[in-house]
This record gives C-alpha cells, structure tokens and sequence, in this order.
C-alpha cells in the first residue's frame, strides 16, 4: 500500500538493509516497530518492500518527530537487535519531501 501523505513539506527515513540468516524473532519485531510508530506523534505513514534489499521509508511531519523516535526506547532495542542478529549492513537516510505527486487508477 501507498502512504497518504499530506501536502509537502514534510520528511522522508529512508531505511535501506541487507538481512542476516537469522530469523528468530525478526517478524514479531518488525510488526511491533510498525505498530509502535504508528503511536508517535508525527507519524505519517511508511512504505516496505523487500527482495533481498529490504527498504522501508517512513515518512514524519518534523525533524523532532524522526529524532523522538529514534530515541524510543523500544526502538533503540531494535536497533540493538538489528545491529547484533538481523542485518549485515543499513543505512538510513532522511529527506525532506518538498514535492510529491501520484497516480490512482479508478475503480471500475
């Protein structure tokens, strides 16, 4: 599913990964992360895709919200996690959105 976005400005994570073999427990947390970022103030959405090189953008309404949820605690536990078990290499990146445009093709 596409985010809905609201009228730029806004900002873009840009979270992109490579995984390790190791599975235990990678689904549960990446649903609670999901889950949890959806409760912070200044969430707008987010887009994952992964084959291989997973990529997830979340997208914010501040630089404060993106540095808030960096600084969540259960968040930094996942990065913990993530760093030891889940991924050989990531890098984030973070944007500011000052365009966006779409396509939606209607209903018939």
């Amino acid at each position: 599913m596409i985010a809905n976005t609201p009228k730029p400005p806004y900002y873009a994570v840009i979270f992109t990964s490579l995984r390790t073999a190791v599975d235990e427990g990678y689904g549960n947390m990446a649903d609670n992360m999901v889950a949890l970022a959806e409760q912070q103030p200044g969430y707008l959405g987010h887009e994952s895709a992964r084959d291989g090189t997973g990529i997830t953008v979340s997208y914010w309404q501040s630089l404060e919200a993106i540095s808030n949820w960096k600084k969540n605690s259960d968040h930094l536990m996942a990065q913990r996690f993530g760093r030891a078990k889940w991924y050989t290499q990531y890098k984030t990146r973070i944007c500011l959105v000052e365009r966006d445009y779409g396509f939606e093709k209607e209903s018939i």
